[in-house]
């Protein structure tokens, strides 16, 4: 099963602030949907309620310490990544998706195959960050990039980086 981290950084590695994202880019978020839809997501529990719902045509895998949180039918709780993994590998996917938030994206980059990084053109300030990415370790693959326009509030580039040793 292929492990894959996809994440919206700032060029000072920053992720959000107050559990939010920290910018209004359109290009990014339907990126983000026509990639992981039909797939298993993984997540904190501070990620998914910072979505607020389940996203359509995903299942989520939402990591929680607490022992009674629950999720609507069709959805996991687990309560570690660990644990998240091997559910997911239980259930014979192809491929899953790591979405957040930093602690998640900290245990994750560790165990990822591929790095789906939308590299944001700004620094903004925050208080979650994404671990530093070793070139030593990951080789970029492929780079896109997109304007700034009305649509979306800053430049960017979508890289995908693939390990180099695990």
């Amino acid at each position: 099963m292929k492990i894959s981290i996809i994440v919206a950084k700032a060029k000072n590695d920053v992720i959000g602030k107050d559990n939010q994202l920290i910018w209004k880019l359109s290009s990014d978020l339907k990126l983000f949907k026509k990639i992981t839809s039909g797939h298993h997501i993984i997540m904190g529990r501070k990620t998914y309620e910072s979505v607020g719902r389940p996203l359509p045509n995903r299942v989520s895998v939402v990591i929680s310490r607490n022992k009674n949180f629950e999720l609507p039918s069709g959805h996991l709780v687990v309560h570690s990544l660990e644990e998240a993994i091997q559910v997911c590998i239980g259930r014979h996917l192809d491929q899953v998706f790591i979405i957040g938030g930093a602690e998640i994206y900290k245990q994750a980059i560790k165990i990822a195959d591929e790095l789906l990084v939308t590299q944001v053109e700004a620094s903004p300030e925050g208080d979650a960050f994404f671990p530093y990415i070793d070139p030593k370790k990951w080789q970029i693959i492929s780079s896109e990039h997109f304007e700034k326009d009305q649509n979306n509030q800053h430049s960017f580039d979508f890289v995908i980086y693939k390990r180099i040793t695990k």
